[in-house]
């Protein structure tokens, strides 16, 4: 399936722009989009102008898109190789920019690869506990979009301060309305780091990204996809961690990094 019915992500007479409806099931539930998402429309604008695949891409978040504003998608390519082209794309909602996306993109033909990263040991999806949203999932969300299951870590009514050995949580997620394994969906399933900052401290923490890194090792079909963080710290209020996206055979699909703004929240707030 192409990611772009699944953003929402439309072209335009010029090849270079593109455009996306920020539309609520696109949005956190605060209502304003989320990160992953935007970073994965423009991945899926920079693969589609250029037709190459993305090697990394590295999001930096400026500002926030609400519904119902339409965001601009403005790509660059600044050089395009015989085998990797360097591109950027820049996304705005009228003169704000939301975000900037810059990426290298392209496949090489070798012969030699290797995989020294390890999946962890966790019980299979379903063998795992639903992860429910802390907030009101009768409204429209990307929550709702994806299915979790807590694969290493705690429920939210469990936290008690205690720290997470290591700082390393997992889930298991499944996107039935996207189940092709593509560069855009592991864009929005990398954006967790946020998420493993609150199991880390076993407290309510958790934050806005301020930028985010996917870096795409191998694509192979995989219903099922662990969400593998490991939070490296936390202080003078910022939080930063790294993910590792893993096929339920093993294969490392990507890793993601981010580093948050960390904000404690509450029931109450």
């Amino acid at each position: 399936m192409d990611p772009a019915p699944f953003l929402g992500l439309q072209t335009t007479h010029n090849p270079h722009r593109w455009y996306l409806p920020v539309e609520p099931h696109l949005c956190t539930g605060h209502g304003f989009l989320f990160g992953g998402c935007g970073l994965g429309a423009a991945i899926q604008a920079l693969e589609a102008t250029t037709g190459r695949p993305l090697v990394w891409g590295t999001a930096q978040y400026l500002s926030y898109a609400r519904p119902p504003s339409v965001m601009d998608i403005d790509v660059t390519v600044p050089v395009d190789g015989k085998t990797v082209s360097q591109a950027r794309a820049v996304a705005r909602v009228g003169d704000t920019e939301v975000l900037t996306v810059n990426a290298a993109l392209g496949d090489r033909d070798l012969a030699v690869r290797g995989q020294f990263a390890t999946m962890p040991d966790v019980p299979p999806p379903e063998d795992c506990d639903l992860r429910p949203s802390r907030l009101d999932d009768s409204h429209e969300s990307i929550m709702r979009r994806i299915e979790l299951r807590l694969a290493r870590g705690r429920q939210m009514d469990r936290f008690d301060a205690t720290p997470l050995p290591g700082g390393r949580s997992a889930l298991w997620a499944r996107m039935a309305d996207l189940p092709e394994t593509t560069a855009a969906k592991l864009a929005v399933l990398g954006d967790y780091v946020p998420f493993g900052t609150s199991q880390a401290l076993g407290r309510h923490v958790g934050g806005n990204s301020l930028d985010n890194t996917l870096r795409v090792v191998r694509l192979v079909p995989s219903e099922w996809i662990l969400v593998d963080i490991e939070v490296h710290a936390l202080d003078r209020g910022f939080g930063h961690g790294l993910v590792h996206l893993w096929a339920d055979d093993g294969t490392l699909l990507a890793t993601a990094s981010q580093s948050t703004i960390a904000r404690e929240w509450d029931d109450q707030r």
